[in-house]
C-alpha cells in the first residue's frame, strides 16, 4: 500500500519471522495473492466520480447563490460552511500524505503541493496522478500473473489502486462532512417551508449521487487494498449500497423531523451522539496517523461520521456493537414519530408528515433487510481472521522479507 503508513514494524516482523518461516515460493504467492488489478472498469469509474465531485461544487455554489439572491443569508452560510469545513479538513489529511509519502524528496515539489492544498486544490493533484497512473495501468499496462510487484507493470497497478484508494477515502471524509449535512438541510428546509425549487432537488440529486459513488468506491477499493478478498461483484455492490443509502437516508430524515420539532433538541442529540462516537473511537486506540494532533482530528472526524452510519473501525468482529448501534437508531426514529403522534397530533394531518414518516419507516426496515442480507452472505468477514502473514503484515515486498502496513489498513473497515 502507501508509504506513509507502510512503516516497517521491526518488533512485529521478528516476531512473526520467529513463527512462521516463508520460503521465497510462498512469499512470490503472498505478493501475488495481494497484486491488485486497475481495470478499465475502475478507470471509468474513476472519470465519474471526478465529474461527479466537480458538478457537486458547481451546484453547491449555484444553490447557496440562490439562496442569497432570495434573502435567505442563513441557508446560504450553512452550505458555504458545510462545503468550507470539508474542503479544510480533505485538505490537511492530503498534504498530511503527500508530505508522508514524499518523505525525503524534493522539497521544492512538495512546496508547490502545499500551495495547491492551501488553495484547496489538493484534490485535483491526486486526480491527476490517479488518472495519469489509471490510465497506464488499464490500457497499456498488462501484469503477468506470476510477475513480482517489482515487475514495472503491477509497480504500476500498485501506484494507480494507491492514488485511486486516497481519493476514496478523501472522499468519505467529504461524505460524511459535507454531502449527508447538505442533503439533511435541504430536506429539512423543504420541510419547513413546504416551497420547493429545481435548484433543490438538483441540490438533493447530486447529494445522493455522491454518497452512494462515495461508498460503493470506497468499498471496492477495501477490496483491493486488503488481502485475500474476494472480488466485489455486481450482486453485492447494489446489496451495500442499499443498506448504506436506505440506513442513511432513514436517520436524516428522522433527524429532519427532530429539527423541525426542536432545533435545541436536535443539536443536543447531534452533539450526544458525536461525544459517544468520539468516545467509542478513542477507546479503540486507532493508528491511522503518524503525528497525535492528526490522529485526534482524524477520530473526530470519525465521531462525525459514526452520527450518521456505523463503520467498523479497527477491522475486528463488531456483531455486536453494529446490533446496538442501529437498533438506537431504530428507538430513537419510532420515539420522533411517537412523539409527533401524541404531542403534535395537528402536524400529523399534513400530507408532508404521513409521506416523511412512510419513507422513514420504509428505508429503515428495508435498510437493516439489506445489512442483515450484506453481512450474511457479502461482507469479507476474513479479515477478522487471524493470518500469520496478512493480519497485522499487508505484504511482502523484495527478496528480503520486509512488511509494510498500509494506510488503508489502518482507515475504517466495513
Amino acid at each position: 500500500m502507501r508509504r506513509w503508513l507502510c512503516q516497517e514494524k521491526d518488533s512485529i516482523v521478528g516476531k512473526y519471522l520467529d513463527s512462521f518461516t516463508l520460503s521465497e515460493e510462498r512469499m512470490a504467492a503472498v505478493t501475488v495473492s495481494h497484486t491488485m488489478k486497475f481495470t478499465k472498469q475502475n478507470f471509468f469509474f474513476l472519470v465519474g466520480g471526478m465529474i461527479i465531485y466537480v458538478v457537486d461544487i458547481v451546484v453547491d455554489f449555484w444553490v447557496a447563490s440562490r439562496y442569497f439572491c432570495q434573502g435567505q443569508y442563513s441557508w446560504s452560510i450553512w452550505i458555504m460552511c458545510f462545503r468550507g469545513l470539508s474542503s479544510t479538513i480533505t485538505q490537511l489529511f492530503s498534504y498530511e500524505w503527500f508530505k508522508n509519502d514524499w518523505e525525503g524528496t524534493d522539497t521544492g515539489k512538495l512546496k508547490l503541493v502545499f500551495l495547491a492544498h492551501l488553495l484547496h486544490c489538493g484534490i485535483f493533484i491526486r486526480y491527476w496522478f490517479a488518472l495519469k497512473y489509471g490510465c497506464q495501468a488499464a490500457f497499456k499496462q498488462t501484469s503477468g500473473r506470476g510477475a513480482s510487484e517489482e515487475d514495472p507493470s503491477n509497480f504500476i497497478q500498485k501506484q494507480a489502486i494507491d492514488a485511486v484508494t486516497d481519493i476514496n477515502m478523501l472522499r468519505v471524509f467529504k461524505t460524511f462532512l459535507e454531502t449527508t449535512p447538505q442533503l439533511f438541510l435541504q430536506i429539512y428546509i423543504l420541510m419547513e417551508h413546504g416551497k420547493t425549487h429545481f435548484y433543490q432537488y438538483a441540490a438533493m440529486m447530486m447529494s445522493f449521487c455522491g454518497i452512494s459513488l462515495s461508498m460503493v468506491d470506497y468499498q471496492i477499493s477495501l477490496r483491493k487494498s486488503l488481502p485475500d478478498k474476494e472480488e466485489f461483484h455486481v450482486l453485492s455492490k447494489f446489496v451495500y449500497l442499499f443498506y448504506k443509502l436506505l440506513t442513511i437516508t432513514s436517520w436524516i430524515l428522522s433527524i429532519s423531523l427532530i429539527t423541525l420539532l426542536s432545533v435545541r433538541i436536535s443539536v443536543i442529540l447531534l452533539i450526544f451522539l458525536w461525544i459517544c462516537g468520539f468516545t467509542w473511537t478513542l477507546k479503540q486506540h486507532t493508528t491511522f496517523c503518524r503525528s497525535k494532533k492528526m490522529e485526534y482530528l482524524y477520530r473526530t472526524v470519525v465521531g462525525i461520521i459514526l452520527i450518521f452510519s456505523f463503520f467498523n473501525i479497527k477491522g475486528r468482529r463488531t456483531k455486536d456493537c453494529i446490533s446496538i448501534y442501529y437498533a438506537t437508531h431504530t428507538v430513537v426514529t419510532l420515539g420522533i414519530l411517537f412523539v409527533y403522534i401524541f404531542w403534535k397530533a395537528s402536524i400529523i394531518k399534513e400530507i408532508y408528515f404521513t409521506i416523511v414518516s412512510i419513507l422513514t419507516i420504509l428505508s429503515l426496515v428495508l435498510g437493516i433487510i439489506f445489512l442483515v442480507v450484506y453481512y450474511s452472505h457479502f461482507h469479507p468477514t476474513t479479515y477478522c481472521r487471524p493470518q500469520p502473514y496478512s493480519d497485522e503484515i499487508d505484504g511482502v515486498a523484495g527478496q528480503k522479507v520486509r512488511v509494510k502496513i498500509g494506510r488503508f489498513q489502518n482507515f475504517l473497515m466495513q
